[in-house]
Order: C-alpha cells, then sequence, then structure tokens
C-alpha cells in the first residue's frame, strides 16, 4: 500500500557532511542517490512528499555549535540547488501545497540541538531567516535552554549513559522559556524529542501552540526515556500535537537474546496502535530518524515506507487512520504554524 509520507525528522545532511570530510562524498554520493537511508530515489519510491532534514550538532564534537549548524546548512542548500528539478525548500504552508502540485518533493529545515544557538534569541532569529522551521529544543547534553532526558557522559568519562530513568527534575531553564515564546512568535515548531520529562510538562503547560516529538515511540511498550510516557501523549495531543514513530530497534523492543532483531513492523505498529489508544487518531505520525540511527531491518530506508502502511493496514487501521499518521496530521500542525 504506497500512500503519501511526510517524516518529521532524518540525520541525512549530517550523514553527507561527514561522508564529504572523510572524503567518501562524491557526485554520487550526494542527495540524489547514496548508500544512506535517505536519498531521493528512495523518497520518491517510498512515497514521500516531504521530509523533514535535521541540522545535528553534538554539543561535544565541535568548539563552535552555531559555525558547524550554519556549515550543515550551506551543504543542504548546495544539495536542494543541485536537484531542483526534484525537490525544493519550503518556508510557509503554500509551499508544500505548491510543491505537491507541480510533483516535487518539499524538504523543510529543522535543528536537532538547541544548544547551537549558545542561549541567544539573535541566533535563533538567524535560524529562521536561514529557513529553519522546527527546533529540537536538546539533544543528550544539558544547554542554555534545558535538560535532555538521556545524559550522556562527559568527555572522556568511562561511564554509561541512563537510558531507563527519566529527569523529572530538571526542566526548561528561563532562557529556555524565552526561546519558546520567540518561535511561536516566528512561526518555528517547537520540537520536545530528548527534553526531560520536566522540560516537557514546561512545554506543555506554557506553550500557546501545537508543538511536535518528531520522533519518539511510547513508553509503555519500551522504556527507554526517548520515549513518551501516556499521560505526555494525552497531553500533546490535547494541545494538538504529533509524535513520529521512531524507527529505532532499540526504541521499539526492549533487549532481546543476542542475534535476535528488535527492529520489527510488528513493533512499530504497537506503539502506533499505543499512541492512537492514548491520544487519539490525530495525534500519530513518522518520524523515522534516518541515517541518525541503526538500520532497521523491517524497514532499511525510506523506500520501504509502504510496507509500515501495508502492516498497518493488516492490523486493522483503516485507509483513512494510515493517511493520517503517514501525512495528514503533521501537514494539519504544519498548517497551523507554519
Amino acid at each position: 500500500m504506497k500512500t503519501a509520507a511526510v517524516d518529521m525528522h532524518c540525520d541525512t545532511i549530517s550523514a553527507l557532511l561527514e561522508m564529504r570530510r572523510k572524503g567518501t562524498y562524491s557526485a554520487g554520493s550526494g542527495l540524489s542517490s547514496n548508500s544512506l537511508h535517505v536519498d531521493l530515489e528512495k523518497l520518491e519510491k517510498g512515497g514521500c512528499i516531504l521530509q523533514n532534514f535535521a541540522l545535528f550538532v553534538a554539543l561535544s564534537a565541535c568548539d563552535d555549535p552555531f559555525r558547524e549548524c550554519t556549515a550543515l546548512a550551506d551543504l543542504y542548500y548546495e544539495e536542494l540547488e543541485k536537484n531542483k528539478d526534484r525537490i525544493r525548500p519550503v518556508y510557509h504552508y503554500e509551499d508544500i501545497e505548491k510543491n505537491r502540485a507541480e510533483g516535487k518533493l518539499s524538504a523543510l529545515l529543522t535543528v536537532e540541538e538547541g544548544g547551537v544557538c549558545k542561549g541567544r534569541l539573535g541566533n535563533l532569529r538567524l535560524l529562521y531567516r536561514l529557513g529553519v522551521r522546527m527546533l529540537t529544543l536538546t539533544w543528550n547534553f544539558p544547554n542554555e535552554l534545558g535538560w535532555p532526558n538521556v545524559r550522556m557522559p562527559e568527555k572522556d568519562s568511562e561511564a554509561a549513559p541512563d537510558f531507563t530513568t527519566p529527569d523529572g527534575e530538571h526542566g526548561l531553564t528561563e532562557t529556555g522559556f524565552a526561546f519558546l515564546t520567540e518561535m511561536e512568535r516566528l512561526g518555528m515548531i517547537v520540537d520536545v524529542s530528548h527534553l526531560s520529562d520536566a522540560g516537557f510538562w514546561d512545554v506543555a503547560r506554557t506553550a500557546n501552540k501545537p508543538f511536535v516529538a518528531s520522533h519518539s515511540n511510547a513508553r509503555a511498550v519500551c522504556g527507554h526515556v526517548r520515549n513518551l510516557g501516556d499521560d505526555m501523549i494525552r497531553a500533546l495531543a490535547e494541545k494538538g500535537g504529533v509524535t513520529g514513530l521512531n524507527f529505532c530497534p532499540s526504541f521499539l523492543e526492549e533487549e532481546r537474546k543476542e542475534g535476535e532483531s528488535r527492529g520489527s513492523l510488528d513493533a512499530i505498529v504497537t506503539h502506533a496502535r499505543h499512541i492512537v489508544n492514548m491520544g487519539g487518531e490525530d495525534c500519530l505520525g513518522l518520524g523515522s530518524d534516518f541515517d541518525g540511527i541503526p538500520t532497521n531491518a523491517a524497514i532499511p530506508d525510506a523506500a520501504h515506507l509502504p510496507h509500515l502502511a501495508d502492516a498497518l493496514k493488516k492490523a486493522g487501521f483503516s485507509e483513512r487512520q494510515i493517511d493520517k499518521i503517514f501525512c495528514e496530521n503533521v501537514l494539519r500542525v504544519y498548517r497551523e504554524i507554519l
């Protein structure tokens, strides 16, 4: 079953920049066609009409995160220019409709790591002028805006990250609240994936517009702290927001015996059913996390999205519900905010 798809999160631009820096990037390994999870050929085959492209910056790995973010943005626009006959950037909702009517893919620019702004609202506004329309407030390190749920060890530390204990104490900072207000004023979508539980509730209590968890699953199904609790799913739905199904195997199922796959379509469907049961059929979308996760054998790249639609249909989801999950719910949020 092939249906139009909107994917709220991939890390393909970061993967392409890494390839360029390693000298493995060539004319045959750009956005048009490559060995990654996402390229234009795969998106077209999978029925994708809009792909969010995240500019992901690991704060611990660079001296100037804002500069790194702009380097990623430069590559993004370079690739879009090379492929402008097939894909175009979107800045407002009307751009999505125009591209779709003309048979073009749409690309929406996001940033995964609010710390790139260094706590400066001026930098946030610069990102908006650069075309960024969604910002993930944190990644896995505390920043000027708030705290994450997964805390990565300090550089050179031998400690392991904690994936099971959510942070219900540390939420948004004063600067984080200021960013939330300014993002809503600008028309930039607030993304709470990676954010601490306390930060989630700060956003839920304060936001005047829908917000998203662009790539997060259900914690009741898999206890990873990157997933959302039932009360969080309900609160997100009450705000008119959407969470995107993440295909990362460790966010889908608990640890299994060595050699057993955790990336089944059944697992994704189980999360979808639970989220719809908790928040209704309007609060669920797609947030693959392609090129930022280990390959999921059941849905190894964007070309395989129709297999998920088939699995949802087999599990009893109606075609209308599948359309909502695959694109309509996210487009509704974009229509309201962009």
